[in-house]
């Protein structure tokens, strides 16, 4: 590789509503393909030494970011700035979720925030493994109920299911993904979702 920078992120292209792309979208290679390149990247990416620590997310050795990590760990953080989010946890374990004004203009008048709201108890569990399992490391078990003020107990269930499939391996402190769960995260994190 003719550069290579301590740290990349590198996955799919979304086309966005509303944006050139999605104005004019240009033709996208199947899902065979895009499974060729996935996997070649992989290989290049990991010859020229990064790691992968997220779905998304390679580094060289003592280089992966901080904001991610702290994000995918399902930890708080403030959001500053035209469009950006923010997500605090409050002692009593309330979650609020911010939105800043998306436009430059709203926000110099003094509009900052668009919207907020609190995460709904039924939702935390989904919210939690959405981030958590975007992350290759094991996920200490501890954590579901130290991030969302739930006990493991509620989702049980999925978590059994999870395993069923080989999206999870569990012992006594940790959850960790497998290489099916990889590979399916999606249908591993609807699992998670709310039936309400």
């Amino acid at each position: 590789m003719p550069s290579t920078p301590p740290h990349l992120s590198w996955y799919q292209l979304t086309i966005e509503p509303n944006t050139l792309f999605g104005s004019r979208p240009p033709v996208l290679p199947d899902d065979d393909a895009l499974w060729d390149i996935f996997e070649q990247g992989h290989q290049l990416l990991s010859a020229a030494g990064y790691q992968q620590y997220e779905t998304s997310a390679y580094a060289k050795l003592g280089f992966q970011c901080q904001h991610n990590l702290n994000y995918w760990r399902f930890g708080d953080y403030l959001g500053i700035g035209c469009g950006a989010h923010g997500k605090i946890t409050f002692p009593d374990g309330r979650i609020l979720r911010t939105a800043k004004t998306r436009h430059p203009r709203g926000y110099m008048e003094g509009r900052y925030l668009e919207r907020q709201h609190d995460v709904e108890e039924a939702d935390k569990p989904f919210e939690f493994f959405m981030n958590r399992f975007r992350l290759l490391e094991a996920a200490p078990r501890a954590e579901f109920s130290l991030y969302t003020g739930l006990d493991e107990q509620v989702i049980r269930q999925q978590i059994d299911a999870a395993i069923a499939e080989g999206y999870l391996l569990e012992d006594a402190q940790n959850w960790q993904i497998t290489e099916h769960g990889k590979l399916f995260l999606n249908s591993l994190l609807e699992l998670f979702l709310s039936e309400e």
